[in-house]
């Protein structure tokens, strides 16, 4: 994400299917903070005109019926909501979790560990370091259901997209660009490179709760070997993938 920028939050209709708050006009931690605050308090005032509300990387967006409502009353409302706080400065909200989840990192699982690490002018063992010490926000959900894209890496992680894609990569994959990590809830095709793989499961359709991680949320990974994921994936059954959950206050 780049450095933060001064902003005026902007409102805007989405067509007729609801109104998007915007913080930022480029991916900053500042404006990501703030969308998933913001949210978070709009929320908690549950209004009946709010059908579903979801994050970005730099906005908030409310699913409102704007053929039953007006936009010019909605607009003033949530510009009511805006000017109770300075969102910049937003804590972000309480209740949040923090998962622990181990994964393996290069050789056959993880094959483009050191060409990231290449990439990012990082020996491959500063490069797990980076990948294992850092404490990843879970920026937004999108691609595929409940697929976080994590962030923020230091800045030698600012790594562009590959030129071609690679044709797949299995659910529970963990791909680095641009300081962020996306953990695949499911088997695609992606332009990040590989650099994890774990045995996570970001969408649990069976389950109680389908989408485990939400915006704000925290990720740290640990490490383990290949063989370590081998029995995890045969032994854990609950999607879970050997993670550790933890409320955050």
């Amino acid at each position: 994400m780049t450095a933060d920028t001064t902003y005026t939050p902007r409102i805007r209709s989405v067509g007729l299917d609801g109104v998007l708050v915007t913080f930022g006009d480029t991916a900053t931690d500042t404006a990501n903070r703030a969308a998933i605050a913001f949210r978070d308090a709009v929320d908690a005032w549950n209004w009946d005109m709010v059908a579903e509300s979801s994050s970005t990387l730099v906005s908030a967006f409310f699913r409102i019926d704007l053929a039953e409502h007006r936009f010019a009353d909605i607009s003033d409302r949530l510009r009511d909501v805006l000017a109770t706080q300075d969102w910049s400065a937003a804590a972000l909200p309480a209740g949040r979790t923090l998962w622990t989840i181990p994964a393996t990192f290069g050789g056959d699982r993880a094959p483009q560990l050191a060409e990231a690490a290449e990439a990012a002018g990082l020996s491959e063992a500063d490069a797990l370091r980076d990948l294992t010490s850092t404490r990843l926000r879970v920026l937004t959900l999108g691609f595929a259901p409940g697929q976080p894209y994590l962030g923020t890496l230091g800045k030698a992680w600012n790594i562009p997209r590959q030129k071609e894609l690679t044709p797949n990569v299995p659910t529970g994959a963990l791909v680095a660009a641009v300081r962020q990590i996306c953990l695949f809830a499911k088997d695609t095709p992606t332009g990040w490179r590989h650099v994890g793989q774990s045995a996570f499961k970001c969408f649990r359709p069976h389950g109680d709760t389908p989408f485990p991680l939400a915006p704000g949320d925290e990720v740290q990974f640990t490490d383990i070997s290949a063989r370590e994921l081998a029995q995890i994936e045969a032994k854990v059954s609950d999607g879970s993938g050997g993670a550790v959950r933890e409320v955050l206050e």
